[in-house]
């Protein structure tokens, strides 16, 4: 069983936020014994969500469906846009229409857990707007979620996370490893 970590971020550079997160997830699942895969929109080449175009199911499209659907565990972070997640994730997941004639649609059965960051105390409203789609979506939300206040992600001494966000997130790591074996027993049945 594999975790997607989905990163809505579109920022490219090794030290972002978003792709530091996204790292530091990977590897404490990948130690907890589940193997990653993150996709981060910046580099996928996501189209403009179209049901015309949908008929054609572009090539990277199809790939963020497999990879969707293949991944009984997800990650989904965003940072916070106006309010809400990036306009690159909502299309991403606007995509997932393509998905909605398999034997199990969208996300049925799947496990999301929701990350937001934001400069200010208002990530919990990307979180939020996750929440709404992943629900729309048939996945399961973990009742666990992680509204970050960037400015106090990082230590100053270290650059790295303070220990009060590597404690959180490996909750998350944590939680979504228990939930592991509900998805695997629901499987099963």
């Amino acid at each position: 069983m594999n975790v997607l970590i989905f990163n809505g971020a579109t920022d490219t550079r090794p030290e972002a936020t978003s792709n530091r997160l996204a790292a530091y997830l990977s590897e404490a699942l990948t130690e907890k014994g589940l193997p990653t895969e993150i996709f981060s929109l910046a580099e996928k080449q996501i189209p403009f969500f179209s049901m015309s175009e949908a008929a054609k199911k572009p090539e990277s499209v199809a790939a963020m469906c497999e990879a969707f659907c293949k991944a009984d565990l997800q990650i989904w972070m965003t940072p916070l846009y106006h309010g809400s997640m990036t306009g690159a994730m909502k299309n991403s997941l606007d995509w997932l229409e393509l998905t909605s004639k398999h034997q199990r649609p969208y996300l049925t059965g799947k496990v999301v857990a929701l990350l937001s960051w934001a400069d200010g105390t208002q990530a919990m409203q990307g979180i939020n707007a996750m929440d709404a789609v992943a629900k729309a979506l048939r996945a399961w939300v973990l009742p666990y979620s992680l509204p970050v206040l960037k400015n106090n992600l990082y230590d100053p001494q270290t650059s790295g996370f303070t220990a009060f966000y590597k404690t959180k997130l490996d909750m998350m790591v944590s939680l979504l490893c228990a939930a592991q074996s509900h998805v695997t027993a629901g499987a099963a049945s």
